[in-house]
């Protein structure tokens, strides 16, 4: 899978293969498998085992529990796309008699639900699927911790119910609509919902004593679209490519980019974790990362992706605990990102009549109140208003096709910046959300709300 070219270079391999190392031996792993994916191809892997001579490698398996809603997600996404489903609709509109109906599709991607975060009865990663056959032994008598909405608490349950859905606007189980629909286009041939040799074997290892046991491996039924996958580092690399830049076979780039657009906060902290429709976000290092951790008895995963980097790392271990996979998946990336840090794209100037001169007229500052603001030029009509001094809001901003701009991120995302001209035709100021922007701060004669005092600028 890697080429020549591809390749780190022989001192960044190092450091990978060292922390790979340490979180083995620090973990108190029986094996840990790193990858690190570069502009979307796997450009190196590997592995530390307890067994001299007998280390997994990127095509082994090992169970990735939570990292399975993230297939999930992206099948409820395709369902959205082509319109059978959106994601504002409540459950009850194609999932019929479950008693939540009242929670959204887009609040159980996001886990805002207020559903609990476990089944009821029996530790269900570790206790048999015929425990749980509907979803009413899922949900229990009581599902709801708190009000649908109103602020972000995981749940597996959420995402059982997600995966009920699939099937029921699909009319085929969930597993051959992720075979069909992700795995095949996207060539995963080695994830599964069951373990295919080679895999590895789930392990415990006593807290106090370097002794181990192994773990159950249960078919976790209605619970599987929450975390029954198994899959290998190598297959992986080919899903955070996809994940970085989308895939029209499966989902397009705009809305995986909607996937990653975080929704409320998770937790405080070095991370700064949030959660987005299906994905995790973090904030560490100055990076941001997507993608999720996993764990099922036996097992840990992570898969990151820092898409600014055009870097992802993966991690997979077989233990209950010990590895830190996020935080080891990050690292991967961090040392990649500061031992070869990415060339940025030369810069080239716009294609012929890329920019007209009524366009051109309008950069430069602008000043809302004493405020001053720059607006650049940017590729197919788009532009940029952002502050040129102290403390204020920028923004990037599409063209729209009858004129102005759409704000694309931050406070302004989704407000509408225009141009408004005075009955000569020339241009009086811009309008953005109602803000107005005046090529001078307060002159006399522009259209500034509630005036300009006559006698103008004063000293003390």
């Amino acid at each position: 899978m890697m080429t020549s070219s591809d390749r780190l270079l022989p001192g960044t391999e190092r450091a990978l293969s060292h922390r790979v190392a340490v979180a083995q031996a620090e973990g108190r792993a029986p094996s840990v498998v790193g990858a690190v994916v570069r502009d979307g191809a796997l450009v190196w892997s590997g592995s530390r085992s307890c067994v001299d001579g007998h280390a997994p490698d990127a095509d082994t398996q090992f169970r990735i529990g939570s990292l399975t809603k993230v297939f999930t997600a992206v099948l409820v996404m395709r369902l959205r796309d082509e319109g059978l489903l959106g994601l504002d609709d409540p459950l009850e509109r194609h999932l019929k008699g479950t008693g939540v109906g009242e929670v959204t599709i887009a609040q159980l991607l996001g886990h805002s639900g207020g559903l609990a975060a476990e089944t009821p009865g029996a530790w269900w990663e570790r206790s048999s699927a015929a425990l749980r056959p509907e979803l009413s032994d899922v949900l229990g008598d009581q599902p709801f911790l708190r009000t649908p909405g109103r602020r972000h608490h995981y749940s597996n349950p959420g995402y059982t119910l997600l995966g009920s859905l699939v099937e029921a606007v699909r009319g085929v189980p969930w597993a051959e609509t992720l075979r069909s629909e992700i795995l095949e286009p996207l060539g995963m041939g080695r994830t599964t919902p069951e373990p295919v040799a080679p895999h590895a074997g789930g392990w415990a290892v006593h807290p106090w004593a370097d002794v181990m046991l192994p773990e159950p491996s249960e078919d976790l039924g209605l619970m599987a679209p929450a975390g029954q996958l198994w899959s290998t580092a190598a297959d992986l690399a080919r899903f955070a490519a996809f994940l970085a830049a989308g895939d029209e076979r499966v989902l397009a780039a705009a809305s995986v980019e909607e996937m990653r657009a975080p929704g409320a906060p998770d937790a405080e902290g070095e991370w700064e974790l949030s959660y987005g429709l299906g994905l995790q976000l973090a904030h560490r290092d100055g990076r941001t990362y997507i993608g999720h951790t996993g764990s099922l008895p036996g097992f840990l995963a992570a898969l990151w992706v820092c898409v600014e980097e055009g870097l992802a790392g993966v991690m997979l271990a077989n233990a209950t605990s010990g590895p830190q996979p996020g935080v080891v998946a990050a690292d991967l990336i961090r040392i990649v990102a500061e031992a070869e840090p990415r060339f940025p794209e030369p810069w080239r100037p716009l294609p012929e009549g890329g920019a007209d001169e009524e366009l051109l007229s309008l950069t430069g500052p602008w000043y809302w109140g004493t405020y001053a603001y720059g607006l650049r030029v940017g590729p197919e009509r788009s532009v940029v208003f952002e502050p040129l001094r102290g403390a204020g809001r920028g923004a990037s901003f599409r063209a729209l096709p009858d004129g102005g701009w759409v704000g694309l991120n931050g406070y302004y995302e989704g407000e509408t910046l225009r141009v408004v001209r005075r009955a000569d035709g020339g241009v009086s100021h811009l309008d953005l959300g109602s803000f107005v922007f005046t090529r001078e701060p307060y002159a006399p004669a522009d259209a500034v709300p509630g005036g300009v005092d006559e006698a103008g600028w004063r000293g003390l």
